[in-house]
């Protein structure tokens, strides 16, 4: 039998197979039917039935559905999974700009480095436990922050411009 007489006499067959098995398998039709013909023609055509057919839509089924059970779409801006971190790579890449930062902050003129350390620092500490630390009044942290902050960004925006 070739392939257009299998086409044929079996194709309005297949069609009502696959519609009826798709929707089940979370499949399209036309791609549950793609499928089991690929199966198909590569076995013997010349044994293929209607109860063979049936097999064969259902199998294909079957094998879609385990494989939607263990696919993952890829979307890259989604958050990972709990309990996983980041990648080696971006544990690697965020701690090597950290160190650049913290060697940049420490070049920084007058009293910037021990202010921006001080921001920096994982405790999360408040103004006034900063100020105390410092010796600077509260109320002067905010518009020193703010000139540091401008400095540093001169700073780097020249060092990213130069070859």
């Amino acid at each position: 039998m070739t392939q257009s007489d299998l086409l044929y006499r079996m194709g309005p067959l297949l069609e009502a197979e696959c519609a009826a098995e798709a929707s089940a398998a979370g499949l399209d039709a036309a791609d549950l039917r793609q499928s089991v013909w690929v199966r198909l023609l590569d076995e013997d055509r010349t044994t293929v039935s209607a109860g063979r057919l049936r097999a064969a839509v259902r199998a294909e089924a079957r094998a879609a559905r385990r494989r939607a059970l263990r696919e993952v779409p890829y979307d890259p801006t989604a958050d990972p999974p709990p309990g996983t971190g980041p990648g080696v790579e971006a544990q690697v890449l965020a701690a090597e700009a950290g160190r650049e930062l913290r060697a940049a902050v420490r070049r920084l003129p007058g009293r910037c480095p021990g202010l921006l350390d001080a921001l920096l620092s994982g405790g999360d500490p408040t103004y006034r436990e900063i100020a105390g630390k410092l010796g600077m009044s509260q109320g002067s942290l905010g518009p020193v922050r703010s000139r540091c902050l401008g400095c540093l960004r001169r700073m780097l925006m020249a060092e990213i411009a130069a070859p």
